[in-house]
């Protein structure tokens, strides 16, 4: 029995184009960045379709971008026949899994997630935090060199435990430069600094967190009509409160995406459908476990390829 999961890409997968073919073929498609525009108050889809990507990748900006752009193409899927049986997203992501599953509309989504960007954005304005990518180390070793130079008054922490072999480190900019030398001198293969505009899941973002949790407060939240493994324990989320808590917590955690992965694949998926543009989570769930099968789906190509595919699983009901 095929089990399917939707998997919703986080900051970093945005581009400028993305999601073109299928809003300039489809009025139900074009419709999704109409209402996205609506919701936001400005044409986000100008952004989206061409830039500059500059402006696009600003967190206010990407986070709305790549929550249409994923939930278009998972109801594409849906209008194809294709059902998952499980979500979830990495950070921003998460946003795209719940929508799918019935947690909150679309508009809603959209709206909360620019506010969540723009509070990001006021709890460390840009180019006062870092976030880098430590290849080859383990968690605990790198756990120990974080928690060493936090100690020596520049924060660090990990951020993202992606898969194995691959840890993200997220603080000041200080922190994050000195993380990295040190993570190298104990061992690690690689220390890459990533291209984000902040130090997302690190202590740093808590105050951006309060103001979310704020905002959520008038945002109506349903169950969850399908299973949506959380980033924070890589659980599923079964309620409303915890779905609250859930997206609070997030914004300065780790996002458990290795353990999430492992969850699904413990629950019986064995097909995971990446829902937007590029295929870092496609790639990072291959890492995690080469016996499942992934699909990225971000043009009328790739859409076409697991519609074809699709006609020889058998779905678990």
């Amino acid at each position: 029995m095929t089990k399917i999961a939707f998997i919703f890409p986080g900051q970093g997968s945005q581009a400028v184009g993305m999601g073109q073919e299928f809003v300039e073929n489809a009025a139900e498609s074009k419709a999704f960045y109409e209402r996205a525009d609506n919701a936001l108050g400005f044409e986000l889809s100008n952004l989206m379709l061409e830039g500059p990507a500059e402006e696009l990748t600003l967190t206010y900006n990407a986070q709305p971008a790549l929550l249409t752009t994923g939930v278009m193409v998972a109801e594409k899927l849906r209008a194809a026949g294709i059902q998952p049986q499980y979500a979830a997203g990495h950070s921003l992501g998460e946003y795209g899994a719940l929508v799918i599953a019935g947690v909150l509309s679309f508009d809603d989504a959209v709206a909360i997630v620019h506010k969540r960007g723009l509070y990001m954005n006021e709890a460390v304005p840009a180019g006062q935090g870092a976030m880098a990518a430590i290849l080859g180390m383990e968690l605990e070793a790198l756990n120990a060199v974080t928690a060493k130079i936090s100690a020596e008054g520049n924060a660090v922490q990990v951020a993202n435990i992606n898969c194995p072999g691959q840890i993200v480190i997220s603080g000041t900019k200080e922190g994050v430069e000195q993380a990295s030398v040190a993570a190298k001198e104990a061992g690690a293969k690689r220390a890459i600094p990533l291209v984000v505009s902040g130090p997302f899941h690190s202590e740093l973002m808590r105050p951006s967190s309060e103001k979310l949790q704020a905002a959520l407060a008038n945002i109506p939240l349903a169950a969850p009509q399908m299973p949506v493994i959380g980033n924070v324990l890589a659980k599923e989320l079964i309620d409303v409160p915890a779905i609250q808590q859930e997206l609070v917590e997030q914004v300065y955690s780790a996002v458990q995406w290795e353990a999430s992965v492992r969850e699904m694949i413990a629950q019986g998926v064995d097909v995971f459908i990446e829902c937007g543009p590029g295929k870092v989570l496609s790639g990072l769930v291959k890492k995690i476990d080469r016996t499942v099968t992934t699909y990225c789906v971000y043009d009328e190509a790739s859409l076409e390829a697991v519609v074809e595919a699709a006609k020889e699983w058998t779905i678990h009901a």
